[in-house]
């Protein structure tokens, strides 16, 4: 009998998982709109603020994720200053919730509240919608000053509602095509998204000169140009419509959450529906810039690690030598790490494939088994933000998630599918 209920288990498992990869592998995500996160977060109130990773209260987060929520808090008019935000928070009139359970992410701290845009992603093959917040390189590294707050609000005023209108005018922009073009440009879609950032603005700049005056055209285009990091969001908003394809499979063991609040970090795992599970964040071993260290750094921080979870990012390093004079290493490095993810996941992805690797697709669908079994740990690639709020931006390296979360993870699973019962 036992042999018998071992075996129909194990077929499940494998019916899941290849239901759950061939679902990511062909979804098809489109850029749509550019909308404030009220108007399409369910639930949102005024006083919502979503941030990056698992779930985590005030009193345990991190000096950049509460710079962060700061600096949102006076961009939405909450506070004036740090003492008010950091009462008004003592006094419960904050809800604070994970991005991902809006079915969205946010790079570094990643914080969303009801008035910030967000960019809307649509798998025109499966029907789900996904979000994403936009990329900038100081209230995500818990900056709270003037500046900025100011380009949140650049991006309310100006952005958001010029690029709103040139993709609704587009009928839709295929990221996943940009993504697979940039790969081949030496992107690696996490740490370096530049040649994305130059196909993106490439596409819709025709649109946008249909639909907005010049002075708003010549702010937009000056903004992504100097901003080659701007792909970020729209590469998470894709990866995260890819991995949402394959979510909340019965008994698959893919995973299709990681996301750190730089404190805890946490996984979630198709079969085990919405559950995360958690352990610390680690240190990143980095490249700090000049008058930094190892000590001034904050433990990983940031939903971006879905890039790496649909397969790109850390997992296609052997792609993008560029992107090692940031985050250290050698080309050999690189091209161990994107071949040992072979040995973790379920298949290549024939979507993203790699040059140097005879086109080879890159590893893609993390197995919590492989994981557990092999003892290999998902490679991310990632940056740094100071561990104080209000300086920012230090540094950029390599880290892996802890072993813990995935040991939970599968613990768990052996229960709900009664692996752990001497039947």
């Amino acid at each position: 009998m036992w042999k018998k209920t071992a075996r129909q288990i194990k077929s499940n498992i494998e019916k899941a998982n290849k239901s759950a990869i061939e679902k990511m592998g062909t979804s098809r995500p489109f850029l749509v709109d550019i909308k404030p996160a009220m108007e399409v977060f369910k639930n949102m109130k005024k006083n919502s603020i979503s941030h990056a990773g698992p779930p985590i209260k005030w009193e345990r987060m991190c000096g950049p994720l509460k710079g962060a929520i700061v600096a949102t808090m006076i961009y939405e008019g909450l506070a004036d200053d740090w003492d008010e935000a950091v009462l008004s928070i003592r006094r419960g009139e904050i809800e604070f919730s994970p991005n991902h359970e809006y079915d969205a992410v946010g790079p570094m701290a990643g914080v969303i509240s009801s008035s910030m845009p967000v960019i809307v992603v649509n798998d025109r093959k499966y029907g789900n919608t996904c979000y994403a917040r936009l990329v900038e390189n100081k209230v995500q590294f818990g900056a709270f000053d003037k500046s900025a707050i100011e380009v949140l609000r650049f991006w309310t005023d100006i952005l958001a509602p010029s690029l709103a209108k040139a993709v609704r005018l587009s009928g839709g922009i295929d990221l996943k095509a940009i993504m697979a073009r940039a790969l081949h440009m030496g992107d690696e879609l996490h740490n370096r998204p530049a040649a994305g950032t130059i196909l993106f603005e490439s596409i819709v700049m025709p649109f946008l000169l249909e639909v907005a005056d010049k002075k708003e055209i010549s702010k937009v285009a000056r903004y992504l140009s100097e901003n080659e990091i701007f792909f970020l969001c729209l590469s998470m908003g894709a990866c995260k419509t890819m991995t949402q394809a394959a979510a909340n499979i019965e008994y698959s063991t893919l995973v299709t959450v990681m996301a750190r609040n730089g404190t805890d970090f946490g996984i979630k795992v198709s079969g085990l529906g919405n559950k995360w599970f958690t352990g610390p964040a680690g240190m990143i071993d980095a490249v700090y810039f000049p008058g930094y260290g190892k000590e001034d750094g904050n433990p990983d921080i940031g939903d971006s690690a879905i890039t790496e979870t649909a397969g790109v990012g850390g997992f296609a390093l052997a792609n993008s030598p560029a992107i090692l004079s940031l985050v250290g290493g050698t080309s050999e490095d690189a091209l161990r790490y994107t071949k040992q993810m072979r040995q973790i996941t379920m298949g290549l992805n024939d979507s993203f494939t790699i040059p140097i690797l005879n086109f080879q697709g890159t590893a893609t669908g993390i197995d919590l088994r492989k994981v557990v079994r092999t003892g290999i740990l998902p490679i991310i690639d990632t940056a740094v933000a100071h561990r104080k709020p209000g300086i920012g931006y230090i540094g950029a390296g390599l880290v892996k998630p802890p072993m813990e979360a995935f040991n939970q993870a599968l613990y768990a699973f052996g229960q709900k599918y009664d692996l752990l019962k001497d039947n």
